[in-house]
């Protein structure tokens, strides 16, 4: 399957111009917290972060080994950055809650990589369980709940907030995917309100390409992309897009995919447009509601 793109420019790995060295990427002396960050694309995200000069890295998932290995991984790579662990599982409010305060205790939370998620059942809606299916989007929606709560307690002024998503929340990827694809919508609002109410937050939500995770592996990612995007694209990505170079992506849904170049040619564009919003096509939007139409 082939992706529309609305750059001409479709990538599959990292690339210069999102390289985390750059100057102009810099998260010198900024503390970092990614969730689901012991395998995959989290992993890889706090990496770049390393690369790019965070201070504090807080890495937290179910498993602990993963978030061990990861952690030692990064520290051998970078010695200067402190990389913090925490096993929880983030349905659980008061494990995610005391998992933040510990992080946050000395300084106050710059970037949160909302990336932990379940797949659910992998089956055609007609036979799925409405149990299973319920639970899996239960399970994010109060995940991305418990975390963005958690965030805004320990915010620091002006943080960003990136929420790994997927093309499946508003378009269908393939049969059998139904409870991930309506989790993912959900969890989009979630962060959406969260963006809404508190507007000095920059809220970005991010489809990272379709890599090779044992998500993506459950999911049979491979069945509908054969050249699957490398691991390192979405992880430079979100560092670029938590510059100050992609505050203008605020509230916006972007691929990790798209040329950043082309986006920031398009800036004047899409900044204050409905362009790669999720929306109601054709509603003619405005957030000023205080004139009401005539009703007649």
């Amino acid at each position: 399957m082939a992706f529309p793109s609305p750059t001409k420019t479709y990538h599959k790995t990292s690339y210069p111009s999102i390289s985390p060295t750059l100057p102009a990427h810099s998260a010198k002396g900024k503390s970092i917290l990614v969730t689901g960050g012991g395998t995959g694309i989290g992993a890889a995200t706090a990496h770049s972060f390393a690369r790019a000069g965070a201070a504090r890295i807080a890495l937290i998932g179910r498993r602990l080994q993963p978030l061990l290995d990861t952690k030692a991984s990064i520290e051998k790579e970078c010695s200067n950055v402190e990389v913090w662990v925490k096993s929880v599982d983030v349905t659980d409010h008061t494990a995610v809650s005391t998992a933040f305060s510990e992080f946050c205790a000395s300084a106050p939370l710059d970037i949160l990589i909302a990336n932990a998620a379940v797949l659910g059942p992998v089956e055609p809606f007609t036979p799925v369980s409405t149990s299973d299916a319920a639970s899996a989007i239960t399970t994010n929606v109060t995940g991305a709940i418990n975390v963005g709560q958690a965030f805004l307690q320990h915010a620091a002024e002006n943080a960003v907030l990136i929420d790994v998503s997927s093309g499946g929340a508003y378009f269908n990827l393939k049969p059998g995917l139904m409870s991930y694809g309506v989790s993912k919508l959900a969890t989009f609002r979630v962060f959406d309100v969260l963006g809404f109410e508190n507007p000095g937050i920059r809220v970005h939500h991010m489809q990272p390409g379709v890599v090779e995770t044992d998500l993506s592996r459950e999911g049979g990612g491979k069945e509908f992309v054969a050249d699957m995007d490398d691991v390192s694209l979405p992880a430079d990505f979100q560092v670029w897009l938590a510059s100050p170079e992609g505050e203008f992506l605020k509230g916006k849904f972007v691929w990790a995919n798209w040329d950043v170049d082309e986006l920031k040619a398009r800036k004047g564009e899409i900044e204050g447009s409905t362009l790669f919003d999720i929306g109601h096509v054709g509603f003619p939007f405005s957030e000023d509601f205080s004139v009401i139409p005539k009703r007649v």
